[in-house]
């Protein structure tokens, strides 16, 4: 499929709607792990700072991954305590692990996250979230790396994110300007397809995620951000930037070999309704034609170096055919990544069958000027022979460029507009099933799929009973493996997850909140 001209598997950004469902419109997540002393001051502030200045519903959902100490009656005590506040228990550690697995199970049609020590200024998470709730947006960061930016934090630190970041830039042609932040959102309708390609559990989700994100064409919104370092922090510098750059190492990799299928993150072309209903459009001809070129003049710099060689020790006709022959399978192979953005190894035997057709037709034309050639002089000079076979092959590559778009790779958007794919999993296969235009007619058959234009709730007052995850129910334990989450086998976009109960016999924290 080719990602340039498909029409998306992602519906088009839209505002949403404020209206009065029991849906928060926002779930800022707080990944913990034995953050028994800072989780509490934490919760109070946000709680305090989003009730004052959030206009819509919202919840805040501690995601406690497998810490050992009171950090889990903590969490228990605070749910009880405050309406908007959730808690949940996840058995293995990893932030990336703990992120996937309540992104996964929230119903907030807008996740964030954010680090316990709240170093980023909260003023800024409005900002950061109102081009996702508008439409304008599919993720957005805080950087801390703008010019903007205001930031308090030790040399080291501030050495090692910027050549971090200078790796992503030269790695992965990362555009975004601060990978590591802890203050991040998405749209769930684009976490439910982007979560189950990122294969990271720990501190590497975020990179993973923004990398996978920008090279599917997703817009993301960055915000500067004052930021205060914790000096307090327990992450270990070492050991993550080692876990980093093998993650850097494993994108790259796969980007490389196309064996990510990030088409499923397109969006159709334009957002503007005006835009949707326009037909017969080509799409990503002059992108082609760039690609096309550059391809066509390092495959003729082969060719001709190729040629040059084989006619050291045989005829111009056996070396023209000999040249042609290998540079047309590296052209045909360059073209369906580069130009036509195909990636994975689908089809691609019958892509090189069809270029060695089309490597055919340039045989004739060139084999036919040579001949012509020898018809003329019967020893023409070699810079004489190399001028002929550029002229013919420039004719060659108008022709094998209509071909590759018209027959090799053409627009195959008909055959996908059949089917949408719904973000829903099965336990033998990480790929996605696809919904009938019967199903997109009827969302309410879809029990795990938000629909994009179900309205916005009005934040509710601060006695109103705030809704709870999907599945959840506070008089019963669902049991659940935070492993599978990170394995990919789940069984469906909304996993059940088991929630932290207080104990009767848990001591209260009488710490204030700072």
């Amino acid at each position: 499929m080719r990602t340039d001209s498909s029409p998306g598997n992602l519906p088009a950004r839209e505002h949403l709607p404020a209206g009065s469902a029991g849906t928060p419109v926002l779930d800022v997540v707080i990944p913990v792990y034995n953050e028994e002393k800072d989780l509490q001051p934490c919760v109070v502030r946000l709680h305090e700072h989003l009730k004052r200045t959030f206009p819509y519903a919202f919840r805040i959902t501690v995601a406690d991954n497998a810490s050992t100490d009171t950090t889990p009656q903590v969490a228990a005590r605070l749910e009880s305590e405050i309406p908007e506040v959730r808690s949940f228990r996840l058995e293995q550690k990893g932030r990336g692990r703990a992120l996937r697995t309540v992104w996964s199970a929230s119903d907030a049609p807008i996740l964030a996250y954010m680090d316990v020590d709240l170093s980023t200024d909260l003023n800024a998470l409005l900002p950061l979230v109102a081009p996702l709730i508008s439409g304008h947006s599919d993720l957005a960061i805080g950087s801390r790396l703008a010019r903007s930016s205001r930031v308090v934090r030790g040399a080291k630190r501030e050495f090692i994110s910027r050549t971090y970041n200078l790796i992503l830039r030269g790695s992965l042609q990362a555009r975004f300007s601060d990978a590591q932040c802890g203050f991040k959102a998405i749209r769930r309708d684009v976490a439910q397809v982007l979560l189950p390609l990122i294969e990271d559990t720990g501190w590497f989700f975020d990179t993973e995620m923004l990398v996978l994100a920008e090279r599917a064409g997703l817009r993301i919104h960055e915000v500067p951000v004052d930021w205060v370092d914790d000096p307090n922090s327990t992450v270990h510098i070492v050991k993550t930037a080692t876990d980093d750059l093998k993650g850097v190492w494993r994108v790259g990799r796969a980007l490389a070999t196309g064996s990510l299928p990030l088409d499923r993150l397109a969006r159709p072309f334009g957002d503007d309704p005006r835009d949707r209903d326009l037909t017969d459009v080509p799409k990503g001809l002059a992108r082609q034609l760039v690609g096309f070129c550059v391809v066509g003049v390092l495959s003729t710099l082969f060719y001709l170096l190729l040629y040059s060689g084989f006619r050291s020790f045989s005829g111009s006709q056996i070396a023209n055919a000999l040249a042609l022959l290998v540079s047309a399978v590296a052209n045909t192979a360059a073209n369906r990544r580069l130009t036509f953005g195909v990636r994975g190894r689908g089809s691609a035997v019958r892509h090189q069958a069809q270029g060695l057709v089309v490597f055919g037709i340039g045989l004739a034309l060139t084999s036919g000027s040579l001949a012509a050639l020898n018809a003329a002089t019967s020893s023409p000079a070699h810079s004489t022979e190399l001028a002929v076979l550029i002229a013919a092959n420039l004719a060659a590559t108008v022709l094998r460029f209509l071909l590759f778009r018209a027959w090799v790779f053409p627009d195959r958007r008909d055959e996908t507009e059949a089917s949408t794919v719904v973000a829903s999993h099965n336990p033998s296969s990480p790929t996605y099933g696809t919904t009938t235009a019967a199903h997109q007619q009827h969302p309410q058959q879809l029990p795990h799929q938000q629909h994009p234009h179900t309205p916005l709730p009005q934040r509710p007052n601060a006695t109103a009973p705030q809704a709870p995850y999907t599945n959840y129910d506070h008089n019963q334990t669902n049991e659940f493996r935070a492993g599978e989450a990170a394995d990919r086998t789940w069984g469906d976009a909304t996993m059940q997850l088991q929630a932290v109960r207080p104990h009767d016999h848990d001591p209260r924290d009488t710490r204030d909140a700072r």
